[in-house]
């Protein structure tokens, strides 16, 4: 009978008899390789087909105190007309300003951190990059004090912009280190290096950190990242400041003063704000997760075992983070509430 069809549709119009026989043929092989575990468009999957995955691994995360805060007022930057940075530090520290340093010079300064005598001092650092910079700028700010710092590389000087693309220099590299012996013995976090585009003549692009690290006594160096969430009623997402491990294997949460940072260390004034958000999935639970490698904050952990593909941005789940450990009854009885309200539908 199906042989019969399939002439009769080859007699009525060979383009349509193709169709047919390529749409079989696709949808054949998607059940095949559905059947087999390969993955497949969840489009061509039947809902009944919930087959049990094991849910993403949890990435270890080591709580520290980030001692550094800094941003950046973008608006008026300029190599000619100076930036403004505002530090915020939970002890009295020195705000190194190094203008026009080299790229090179930087990365093996950072190397040196880690192989050799540890970056704690702004007198350190200058050595370990071998003065490879035009000017340098020191401030000295108190403890916990929030005053913008103005720094500018001098006029005469003559540096109007840092030549054509690709460059050997960083604009500028702002560096925040303790000021005081006794605090470096107090903090695992030693310093905190920003690398700050500016914006010059020959490149306009508005002023943005293109890189912030922190280094620790140990030797070891983070990169931090940001990490996304949601908007409230709207369907963008926003950045917030987290850090990811560039040193060691765990990533870590980037936070201003005061925040506890997770081996990869984050911020107390944003955390309150994660914390007033639910999670996408279930709009219930307290979002606590971030997925990775998409970084973004957006489920519950009842709903994140659930997960392979980022609510947000369809990514794959590799790993997971938690923002805030919680007491163990606590978490059991959410996995029960999620579990009641599956059952109940």
């Amino acid at each position: 009978m199906a042989a019969v069809f399939l002439v009769m549709l080859y007699e009525y119009s060979p383009l349509f008899y193709i169709s047919v026989i390529s749409l079989c043929f696709i949808i054949t092989a998607a059940m095949v390789l559905g059947w087999f575990g390969f993955d497949v468009p969840v489009i061509l999957r039947s809902s009944d087909d919930a087959e049990p995955f094991s849910s993403a691994p949890e990435k270890r995360m080591v709580q520290v105190t980030n001692p550094f805060s800094l941003e950046l007022e973008t608006t008026t930057a300029s190599v000619t007309e100076g930036v403004t940075l505002r530090p915020e530090c939970l002890e009295e520290c020195v705000l190194t300003c190094f203008w026009g340093c080299g790229i090179h010079a930087l990365q093996l300064a950072m190397q040196s951190h880690q192989h050799g005598p540890r970056l704690t001092t702004p007198q350190l650092l200058q050595e370990a990059l071998h003065f490879q910079y035009y000017h340098c700028q020191s401030f000295i700010i108190d403890k916990e004090n929030k005053e913008e710092q103005f720094t500018q590389i001098p006029a005469d000087l003559g540096f109007k912009d840092f030549g054509p693309m690709p460059r050997e220099r960083y604009p500028l590299v702002a560096v925040l280190t303790l000021a005081e012996p006794e605090a470096r013995g107090t903090y695992n976090i030693v310093a905190n290096v920003t690398v700050v585009h500016v914006p010059d003549d020959k490149n306009r692009l508005s002023a943005r950190v293109l890189f912030q690290y922190l280094l620790t006594a140990q030797g070891s160096m983070y990169e931090l990242k940001p990490l996304f969430m949601s908007t409230e009623n709207e369907g963008s997402s926003e950045a917030t400041e987290s850090t990811s491990g560039g040193g060691e294997g765990s990533e870590a949460q980037a936070q201003g003063p005061g925040e506890e940072a997770e081996e990869d260390p984050e911020l107390e004034d944003e955390w309150l704000e994660v914390q007033g958000k639910d999670c996408v999935v279930c709009q219930n639970a307290p979002l606590n997760r971030v997925l990775l490698p998409c970084r973004h904050a957006c489920v519950c952990d009842g709903c994140m075992p659930r997960l392979q593909h980022c609510p947000m941005c369809r990514a794959f789940v590799m790993e997971s983070f938690v923002l805030s450990q919680r007491p163990p009854a606590e978490e059991e009885e959410e996995q029960e509430e999620h579990d009641e309200e599956e059952g109940d539908e």
